[in-house]
């Protein structure tokens, strides 16, 4: 799909266009071959340029190719998976075409361009090439922070969960939320390495208020990684703690079975032995003791399985 925007002065209002024309924003999502070749075709671009964003396994970088400046970020992606949310992250081309275009490609629609393209962000000029990549450079920062809260919330909401019922469903749920925090925080750490590049070496003209713009962004992303370290941490200390519980579940499990094994064991010794074609003592006296006598022998190893069992109480083994 491609979508061509531009705003009018002065009211600085973002509306769509059908033809492209200088100082537009041009929004590629999951664009088509012929798309593809029609920009290509028409503004003179590299094709590699408009190829590279497409791919999920591309990370943020910076290319330079004549008046051309493509500049790679990893945005956050949200989705819905067998009613289980999940986080990832994914790859967003922004391509600086001279001084006269501003290209935005993405294999798959990204929450950052759909504020702008609904006009959500306030002072939005898509002539001003420098400072609108900074503003979206600055909303992916700040949509990290908020999916990373939204993961906490989620990893608190499953700790209670678990409290109550030890199930293998939580600890899934719990798994995934560690993948997306590592995807985070690496995707994290390759937007910054990208910012403090742009910020060094001035690969884009910008002026004053672009510089803070972009400054402002790149704070916001070293709270992103120092926040995703931190749940990361609290996620690993979290899966450890309930593998130990789970652990010590089982070791519970096990000595009480253990327990109940040797005290069940007695009486079928004893009956065992009496079983043998062993003619039981005083049988033969003619009164009722000796009519009786196999119920003393039950008696005794009542008596004998009671006492294991309080010996073994004492021990802890209950």
């Amino acid at each position: 799909m491609m979508e061509i925007f531009r705003t009018t002065d002065p009211a600085a209002e973002l509306v769509r266009v059908d033809q492209i024309e200088r100082g537009c924003w041009i929004n590629l999502i999951a664009p088509t071959q012929e798309e593809l070749d029609r920009i290509s075709h028409e503004m003179e671009i590299e094709p590699n340029f408009l190829s590279d964003p497409l791919d999920d396994e591309e990370k943020a970088r910076i290319d330079i190719e004549d008046d051309q400046t493509l500049i790679i970020v990893d945005v956050p992606y949200v989705y819905e998976d067998d009613k289980i949310i999940k986080f990832e992250t994914l790859p967003m081309g922004m391509l600086h075409v001279r001084d006269d275009y501003l290209i935005t490609i993405c294999s798959k629609p990204a929450a950052v361009l759909e504020r702008f393209r609904n006009g959500q962000i306030k002072g939005l000029f898509t002539y001003k090439k420098t400072r609108f990549i900074f503003q979206i450079l600055y909303h992916v920062a700040k949509d990290y922070l908020k999916y990373l809260k939204h993961i906490d919330k989620k990893t608190d909401e499953i700790e209670d969960q678990l409290h109550k019922s030890m199930k293998n469903r939580e600890l899934y749920r719990l798994m995934e939320l560690g993948k997306s925090l590592v995807y985070f925080t690496t995707s994290l750490k390759s937007n910054e390495a990208m910012m403090e590049r742009i910020l060094r070496g001035r690969i884009v003209k910008m002026y004053e208020e672009d510089q803070d713009l972009l400054e402002d962004a790149i704070v916001e992303i070293k709270q992103a990684i120092e926040m995703s370290n931190i749940y990361s941490s609290i996620q690993n200390s979290t899966m450890d703690t309930y593998a130990s519980i789970i652990s010590n579940n089982l070791n519970g499990v096990m000595k009480f079975l253990a327990s109940v094994t040797i005290v069940l064991a007695i009486p079928t010794m004893v009956f065992s032995y009496f079983g043998q074609n062993v003619v039981f003592p005083y049988t033969n006296l003619a009164n009722i003791a000796g009519s009786f006598m196999w119920l003393w022998v039950l008696l005794a190893s009542v008596v004998l399985s009671a006492g294991t069992a309080l010996f073994l109480y004492k021990k802890d083994m209950f």
